[in-house]
């Protein structure tokens, strides 16, 4: 028994030097950004860190204070640490908030898009956008962190090497979805959006909190008695993926001697404009379908990044509502390991645009569809729903 007990401490006193020696690896790195000589004419970078200290189950602010904030400060930058007390408090942060240098995000994906949508929200947005965002993951999972930075078992070099990846300014583009409903202002997402049952049982399972290992199952079981088979009922409009645009670097064209631009001047006086013949345009060609599922996703890229591809489109998972209970309540433990996964027998499409209706019974008109649509599975008429339109766009 004492024999266990001496090595077991041995194997804590090995992983925490290991981790130490992590950390002084990585701030004896960012000390050399810290060391560099700046012009008297150049100021010191400003950059404003958001941090969720609910991550990680309450342990965000500890990880971000002995894994990233000294790498930080000795880098030489201006460090500002905005801590979040309540979820959406970042988003409305960044809608005032004055300008920075460096957007750096310590949390989750959930506060990282939350940052986003505040940060594409705002007035000035094409001028602030060009600011670089910085990700460090705190929370439990994070889709991101494997797209952004090589997968490490060791949660402190994950932290050490991410940070240290923003300092050298290691940029990837994702994609950024945005989503419109009816009345509120777009939200934008990296990941992507569920809805349905699996994602309803999986906001529940916190409350099976004693079953332990077995709340996951719990959860997705008491959602069967409630109703089954769950159909979620829908209508969509989609648009097929659009060809990428070539990403050309900015440049800046040097400006014309004084005697071309007064030639200029002179000849756009003298010379009539010349009218403008319209262009035809060609009407978008829609695609339209009725769906009758269990769960129904889009997703995003990022996951799955291929800088290389030459098209613009977003992922749709339509899930079959013809599933047993056993079946589901399987599927449901995979989704919250994977919640974006879409299983074998699942309709899947590109899109680059679509439009999602979902019926609401009994709620206030929003949208009323104008004549009667027979749903091709149920074979009930779904005209008598209110629907809420949602549209998302890449």
């Amino acid at each position: 028994m004492e024999n266990t007990a001496l090595e077991s401490s041995e194997f804590n006193w090995s992983s925490d030097t290991s981790d130490n020696l992590l950390r002084r690896a990585a701030c004896q790195e960012a000390q050399v950004f810290g060391n560099q000589i700046l012009p008297s004419s150049m100021q010191i970078k400003k950059a404003t860190v958001f941090l969720n200290p609910a991550a990680c189950k309450g342990k965000a602010r500890s990880l971000f204070e002995k894994n990233a904030a000294p790498i930080l400060h000795l880098s030489g930058l201006d460090v500002t640490v905005v801590k979040t007390d309540y979820e959406g408090q970042a988003k409305k942060l960044l809608e005032l908030m004055e300008n920075t240098d460096m957007i750096i995000v310590a949390g989750g994906d959930g506060t990282l898009q939350e940052v986003i949508t505040g940060l594409l929200r705002r007035v000035d947005e094409a001028a602030f956008s060009k600011i670089p965002i910085g990700f460090i993951p705190l929370g439990k999972t994070s889709t991101l962190s494997h797209t952004l930075y090589p997968e490490s078992a060791n949660q402190v070099q994950h932290i050490t090497d991410a940070t240290l990846s923003i300092l050298k300014g290691e940029t990837i583009p994702l994609d950024v979805l945005q989503i419109k409903g009816n009345k509120d202002q777009p939200v934008f997402a990296v990941t992507g959006l569920r809805w349905g049952s699996y994602r309803d049982a999986g906001a529940k399972v916190s409350k099976y909190w004693y079953l332990g290992p077995l709340k996951i199952k719990a959860a997705h079981f008491f959602n069967t008695l409630k109703e089954w088979p769950q159909k979620h009922l829908a209508s969509l409009s989609y648009l097929d993926p659009t060809p990428r645009p070539p990403e050309e670097p900015e440049q800046k064209t040097p400006r014309p001697p004084l005697y071309i631009r007064l030639y200029k001047r002179l000849a756009h006086y003298w010379t009539p404009v010349p009218k403008e013949i319209p262009k035809e345009v060609t009407p978008e060609a829609w695609r339209e379908m009725q769906l009758s599922a269990i769960e129904f996703s889009v997703t995003t890229q990022n996951r799955h990044l291929d800088l290389k591809r030459t098209e613009d489109f977003m992922n749709i998972c339509i899930e079959p509502d013809s599933i047993s209970k056993g079946e589901y309540i399987k599927r449901g433990s995979q989704k919250m390991e994977d919640p974006h996964l879409c299983p074998e027998g699942s309709q899947c499409l590109q899109a680059s645009r679509c439009i999602l209706q979902l019926p609401e019974p009994g709620s206030p008109p929003v949208n009323h569809v104008t004549s009667p649509r027979p749903h091709p599975s149920t074979g009930h008429s779904i005209d008598s729903f209110t629907w809420l339109e949602c549209a998302l766009e890449l």
